[in-house]
């Protein structure tokens, strides 16, 4: 496949992943209250990573900070912070890589690989932050409420939480930056390859030098023998 085919492609997957990364860290519906029977049911109570809010069936939202959250609730945090800045560095190094063409093919085969592997390793940040966030979500509808915010009421009873759809934009974001990645991987193979091959078609061709002996007498023809040496 052409260099240029797995560039661009990688490019446009990154800045998808990395709009799904930014979308879902910054977004607080990564799960969301499932309670049947709650005497709440005008509310639709959702969290994030940094919120805990409550929309009535009117439109209101009303959001406060988590509170109570766990080591691994802070390790998804991190991951997904981590995951958004890899990302976006990694974008813009595939950018420069495509929109300077003064540069030469090892220069640019340099940064496509290393853009590669920082949006590969944002990728594997948002899956890995995703799937946490995924199994606590799981143990909760076991136990109680993931991440601290709203707990029971007064009646009694622990509220459950399931998947909120950034969860699955988070995910998706992370499987999108990881295909990005290999395509930047496979472009810097491509383009080392043609470059070696490049190389490879020149052919050195030595220049021939000529001695005339002094003793040798013209021929008749005028024409004078020569030797190589």
């Amino acid at each position: 496949m052409a260099p240029s085919v797995l560039q661009n492609g990688g490019f446009l997957l990154a800045v998808v992943g990395t709009a799904a990364l930014i979308a879902a860290t910054g977004t607080s519906k990564w799960s969301v209250r499932d309670r049947p029977g709650d005497e709440e049911a005008s509310l639709y109570r959702h969290k994030g990573l940094w919120q805990d809010c409550a929309t009535t069936f009117s439109g209101f939202t009303q959001c406060g900070s988590l509170q109570g959250s766990s080591g691994a609730f802070w390790a998804v945090r991190a991951l997904m912070i981590i995951g958004v800045l890899l990302s976006v560095l990694g974008a813009m190094m595939s950018l420069f890589s495509l929109v300077l063409g003064s540069l030469e093919d090892s220069t640019k085969a340099r940064m496509c690989l290393t853009a590669g592997v920082a949006i590969i390793i944002a990728g594997v940040c948002g899956i890995t932050g995703a799937s946490i966030y995924a199994s606590h979500i799981l143990a909760s509808l076991k136990t109680s409420t993931y991440g601290g915010g709203h707990e029971a009421n007064a009646q009694g009873g622990t509220p459950t939480y399931t998947f909120g759809p950034a969860s699955f934009v988070g995910l998706m974001g992370g499987n999108v930056l990881v295909m990005a990645g290999i395509l930047k991987s496979m472009a810097f193979r491509e383009i080392m390859k043609a470059e070696n091959a490049s190389h490879l078609q020149f052919v050195y061709k030595p220049q021939l030098y000529f001695r005339t002996d002094a003793g040798a007498e013209k021929p008749s023809g005028g024409n004078q023998f020569q030797n190589y040496v």
